[in-house]
């Protein structure tokens, strides 16, 4: 009996957390390599793989233009591979590429002009962001946005709202100049500006009202019981179902409200990058495949809309990280490609070399402060009160 049980806990074990994880991140990866393959495709590039994973093939086909199509073991990333290239990564093979006949090389990503291979290159991160509005888009569509009335419900004592005199009852209007609309473009502001002074215009007895109030930065759970260090004023909002509403959109809203929210995660996200870098923000935010795993877990257990959300939000971290100016990543390769097009001809093979080396090993590092993050974590949630 025990044995069953153990195989039973381990059943939901892999379809709680390894399923939706996978799900998740092989949709965002296959996107971001289709972009690679499809811009390649355009430029004349010859692909010889298409990898999702990485390391021993898990099954595969080749199609009619010789390019091997492969699901591999490891499902933590994937790569498109050129004909020419050394590695995953496009490090170029140059003792190779110098015994191709000149028709050969044409077809090498080498062989191709700047900007056709910064074209290649950014098309990954681009695909991921044109999937996140994708995503977006087909949601607000079919499912519309809940709108909450951006009402003070209550004002909690001590606050920074109570020190700035926000009342019960106070509708926001404003904030340093921007319209509110609901109670969370409200929280968006406020919750990235923890030390900010801001000008907040409400509407009380039907007059508007000027306050201002400094964001105080708290350590709060999330919906899905993830810590995390926000801005707060301290008041909160009317749970009257009177107060919420559900917004439709037709196809063009949708679009370009889904634009507006990528927006958002891509500011949000490179505000808080560069906070982390000046020390304004902790890096203990920073999370690596297993808080995704858990987030997924939790995030499937609401509902398969908010899980393809979460695809979203995960697909544009992605492209973001993808464009960092590091060696091996895209941005580091971009970063090449733009001093090729300044000086003329591209650096020497020793200092690409040296670059590629400095990004392996930066990569390696991050990947193991992530994970180091996300044990931490799990510590803590797990240790007794």
């Amino acid at each position: 009996m025990q044995f069953l049980a153990s195989l039973e806990s381990f059943g939901m074990t892999v379809g709680g957390y390894i399923l939706p994880f996978l799900f998740v991140l092989t949709v965002v990866v296959f996107f971001h390599e289709l972009g690679h393959f499809l811009v390649a495709r355009w430029c004349g590039v010859k692909v010889t793989t298409f990898s999702v994973g990485f390391g021993p093939e898990l099954f595969g086909f080749n199609d009619r233009k010789g390019t091997r199509w492969r699901l591999s073991w490891i499902p933590l990333g994937g790569y498109v591979r050129f004909f020419g290239d050394d590695d995953a990564a496009s490090t170029p093979d140059r003792a190779a590429l110098q015994q191709l006949t000149p028709e050969e090389r044409s077809v090498t990503l080498q062989g191709k002009s700047v900007a056709k291979r910064a074209a290649i290159v950014a098309a990954g991160p681009i695909a991921n962001f044109i999937l996140a509005i994708a995503i977006f888009t087909t949601v607000f569509a079919l499912y519309g946005r809940a709108i909450t009335t951006p009402r003070v419900e209550s004002v909690v004592a001590g606050g920074a709202a109570e020190r700035a005199g926000f009342q019960p009852g106070d509708i926001i209007l404003t904030v340093d100049g921007e319209k509110i609309e609901s109670f969370t473009d409200l929280q968006r502001i406020v919750s990235i500006s923890a030390g900010v002074q801001l000008k907040i215009v409400v509407e009380r007895a039907g007059q508007p009202v000027t306050l201002t109030a400094t964001p105080e930065l708290k350590e709060v759970a999330d919906p899905l019981g993830s810590k995390q260090k926000i801005g707060q004023l301290g008041i909160q909002r009317s749970a009257s179902q009177g107060y919420t509403t559900v917004e439709h959109y037709s196809l063009p809203g949708a679009l370009v409200l889904a634009a507006s929210e990528t927006w958002f995660v891509v500011d949000r996200t490179v505000g808080y990058l560069a906070g982390v870098v000046t020390g304004r923000e902790s890096a203990d935010q920073l999370g690596g495949p297993i808080r995704v795993a858990d987030v997924a877990a939790k995030v499937a257990e609401i509902g398969f809309t908010e899980l393809i959300n979460l695809a979203a939000v995960l697909s544009i971290s992605i492209g973001l990280l993808n464009l960092l100016p590091v060696p091996m990543l895209d941005g580091g390769h971009l970063l090449f490609f733009l001093i090729e097009a300044i000086r003329g001809r591209p650096l020497s093979e020793r200092a690409q070399d040296i670059g590629f080396r400095i990004g392996f090993v930066a990569v390696i590092a991050l990947m193991i402060f992530a994970t180091t993050n996300d044990i931490t974590q799990i510590i803590r949630r797990l240790a007794p009160t």
